[in-house]
């Protein structure tokens, strides 16, 4: 491994980009969003159509791609904190799903 991978090698670099994708792929959900809408509107529409689970895990699936490229550059520690953010938001989708 090179020293910059090791580097970056950390459980907070996994953490990060896992909590960062989500937050830049709903940023770009509200961007293509139909219509001329404020962030509010665009949360209120979304809550009105009950697809607030669907949106949110749309935003996580890209965590898997993050997954999978820290585990190709042998980024193990990074790898295992991506995968820790993604189960703490997998059981927010299911709450939100199951509770709401």
């Amino acid at each position: 491994m090179t020293k910059i991978l090791e580097k970056y090698d950390k459980v907070f670099t996994g953490v990060l980009s896992g909590f960062l994708l989500p937050c830049i792929i709903i940023v770009i959900l509200f961007l293509f969003a139909k219509g001329d809408l404020t962030v509010k509107g665009w949360f209120e529409r979304v809550a009105g159509a009950g697809v607030e689970s669907h949106i949110m895990s749309l935003c996580v699936f890209p965590n898997i791609v993050i997954f999978l490229i820290f585990n190709q550059l042998d980024m193990l520690r990074a790898a295992k904190g991506v995968l820790g953010v993604t189960i703490f938001w997998a059981i927010i989708v299911f709450a939100v799903y199951f509770l709401l």
